[in-house]
């Protein structure tokens, strides 16, 4: 067991620059004991956010990445047929219980709702994990915490969270940072000068603002990183942006134009 709790500690220390005051509202809610759900834009930090926080209180991170297809079985475990015995295999849940990590469902609303339930016990009073296959239920150390994320401009109707579900947590909402902290960030992370981040900071602004005139998605900070390490290993600036910050967000052509024209009129 401590082979697998030193195999998701956060060993160094991940680059995140602060907006607000969201250090200091997670760490009272870890103290607290409180399950955090993280609400925004795909793209915008969040992960990175709990990462740094992970490594800053010391605690392991099990990151789980819901989608469709997850069941209650694969966060919680399932036998397995090993030789000639069946042996349990804990899921990343069971493991982040027993060892007293922080579990991150990465975009919980993808999950089948018959998983989410399964989380309910672990974000009220009794924290607690029941594992019906083994007979046992599992009490949460003090050490563990739950964060969940979902970024709620992009999801139908029929994959929002229930409020049975959204009420069980306190919720921290996160956006693209401001054009000062987001230049030092795609500099610092892409690695180019910060005039080159500058712009391409001011490309995402105005293609952001293109969201609700047939774009679903604005730029991701996370898009403008591509685009400066693309232009850090030599790809010509226009080209770099063109191709990190285009077609991975549109297939319509006309929006592709725009974006082209915004590109080459700032760069």
């Amino acid at each position: 067991m401590e082979f697998a709790v030193e195999k998701y500690k956060v060993e160094n220390e991940p680059y995140y620059l602060p907006v607000k005051h969201e250090i200091e509202i997670f760490e009272a809610a870890y103290k607290a004991r409180l399950p955090v759900m993280l609400k925004g834009p795909t793209g915008c930090g969040k992960t990175r956010f709990i990462e740094y926080m992970a490594w800053r209180l010391g605690r392991p991170l099990i990151t789980v990445a819901c989608h469709e297809d997850l069941s209650a079985t694969d966060l919680v475990g399932r036998f397995l047929l090993e030789g000639e015995e069946t042996v349990w295999h804990d899921g990343p849940l069971t493991r982040a219980v027993r060892s007293g990590a922080i579990c991150y469902l990465d975009e919980v609303v993808e999950a089948r709702k018959d998983t989410i339930v399964i989380i309910h016990p672990l974000t009220d009073d009794r924290r607690r994990l029941p594992i019906e296959k083994l007979g046992v239920i599992l009490e949460a150390p003090p050490e563990f915490m739950l964060v969940v994320s979902y970024n709620p401009g992009y999801q139908s109707i029929l994959k929002d969270l229930k409020q049975s579900t959204r009420q069980r947590f306190v919720a921290m909402e996160f956006d693209y940072p401001d054009v000062e902290a987001e230049t030092a960030i795609v500099a610092h992370e892409g690695g180019v000068s910060k005039e080159i981040a500058y712009e391409l900071v001011r490309i995402g602004q105005k293609v952001r603002n293109l969201r609700g005139h047939g774009l679903e998605e604005g730029v991701s900070t996370r898009l403008l990183i591509y685009a400066a390490q693309l232009i850090a290993k030599g790809i010509p600036p226009v080209q770099a942006a063109e191709v990190a910050l285009c077609s991975p967000i549109t297939d319509d052509k006309e929006l592709q134009r725009s974006i082209k024209e915004i590109i080459t009129t700032i760069m």
